[in-house]
């Protein structure tokens, strides 16, 4: 678990990587622009920087989307599994009589949650990389650009209006958010379990 969870944050890691050179790019690009005399040039330059750049962060996204879709099925058991652990631990904890159980329960939940907060948290942070970029075009000085390059701005602008998010098992929308709600929806499962075995 801890070796394929490492993996996965290595190339979630290098997708944040490519948004971020993205944004540098058309910082560097823009940063050009902003010199006094700009000839024919100049501009061939700029408009290979930020071609380059909208390539990097649509490889970007489009890495993002086929590793996640390659492993929807194992993160839908992924799921589905650590809910139902995580659920069955917290009922085992009541239950428990010795010390010992009741500690190697107690890690078992800690890893459990660390695992869900670290994933969720590795995704949320390529949601807001790639917001990162979109931050980056607005923040430039684009509108004092030539015409051409405004309109190219514009097209990433518009571009920045839809939202990205990683989908995980097809359903669940990674993000800090999301673990939340996941670490809720296991609390109140162990209170219904309990709540019905007690009776």
């Amino acid at each position: 678990m801890a070796a394929t969870g490492a993996m996965l944050i290595a190339y979630l890691k290098h997708i944040c990587g490519m948004f971020s050179i993205a944004s540098f790019r058309i910082k560097k690009a823009m940063a050009i622009n902003m010199q006094q005399n700009v000839n024919e040039e100049k501009m061939v330059i700029i408009y290979k920087r930020i071609i380059c750049a909208i390539d990097i962060h649509r490889k970007a996204t489009e890495f993002s989307q086929v590793f996640i879709k390659n492993f929807e099925g194992s993160f839908f058991c992924l799921i589905g599994a650590g809910m139902v652990c995580l659920t069955s631990t917290l009922v085992q904890i009541i239950s428990h009589n010795s010390i010992e159980q009741f500690v190697l329960s107690l890690m078992c939940i800690s890893i459990l949650y660390v695992y869900m907060f670290l994933s969720n948290y590795i995704a949320q942070d390529i949601t807001d990389h790639n917001e990162y970029v979109f931050a980056t075009i607005y923040n430039v000085e684009w509108y004092v650009a030539p015409l051409h390059i405004q309109k190219m701005m514009l097209f990433l602008l518009q571009n920045g209006t839809k939202a990205f998010h990683l989908i995980l098992g097809g359903i669940f929308i990674a993000s800090m958010e999301s673990a939340a709600t996941l670490m809720s929806t296991s609390i109140s499962y162990f209170t219904i379990l309990y709540s019905t075995s007690t009776k």
